[in-house]
């Protein structure tokens, strides 16, 4: 089963695709689960898309970079420390991911994801340069943890672009956490290129700047 765990829509401060583009791109795609993770928030849901096993989720800004939650029914507060924010999500039985670890502006930095009780990293991030993600993906075999991947599609041509894999008997969101916690899942699809690079970071920097060098 392929899914993407990592789409933004309008309803996050950067997204600019709607739900419903969300969720029909994901039937035209074949994806048999997908998670909407706005940014520290949960506007969209409960949401439902026929065929497609929805996996809650969002994208929490901690005082040192993005963290991925999955499985979790209330939003969980932004600017926290890390390990405030993963015991939050573990309160609710969720899923703890380091998302995009070596990005420099949003991602954790190796020295603030080892040690930490994460079930999983962001190994294979389409908005990610290809040595970012293998830089976390070698760090989640040095800390033996499975590695996830997503797209971060914030508009609807991007989705799919990066993918988990999934057994084909999982038939809901709690089978879909019990795969990700056993490491059942493996990751497929493509990096960002370098032609793609130069324009999201200009872009990238720019409104990071205009929030007055605020992490998202």
């Amino acid at each position: 089963m392929r899914a993407d765990l990592h789409i933004h829509t309008d309803r996050s401060s950067d997204g600019r695709q709607s739900l419903d583009e969300v969720i029909r791109r994901c039937s035209e795609l074949g994806l048999g689960a997908v998670s909407v993770t706005d940014h520290n928030g949960m506007n969209c849901y409960p949401f439902q898309a026929q065929g497609v096993i929805v996996l809650p989720g969002m994208e929490i800004t901690t005082a040192d970079g993005h963290v991925l939650a999955y499985l979790i029914n209330e939003p969980v507060p932004r600017g926290r420390s890390v390990d405030e924010t993963i015991d939050l999500i573990h309160e609710q039985g969720g899923i703890a991911v380091a998302a995009h670890p070596y990005r420099w502006w949003s991602g954790l930095g190796e020295k603030n994801v080892r040690g930490r009780k994460f079930d999983a990293l962001e190994t294979l991030n389409s908005r990610s340069l290809r040595l970012g993600n293998l830089r976390a993906a070698r760090l989640a075999r040095t800390m033996g943890l499975p590695g996830i991947g997503g797209s971060d599609a914030h508009i609807t041509d991007h989705i799919g672009r990066a993918l988990t894999i999934f057994p084909d008997d999982c038939q809901n969101a709690e089978d879909l956490a019990r795969a990700i916690r056993t490491g059942a899942v493996s990751t497929e699809g493509r990096s960002r290129g370098l032609g793609e690079s130069l324009s999201y970071g200009t872009k990238s920097i720019f409104r990071w700047a205009r929030r007055g060098f605020r992490r998202m």
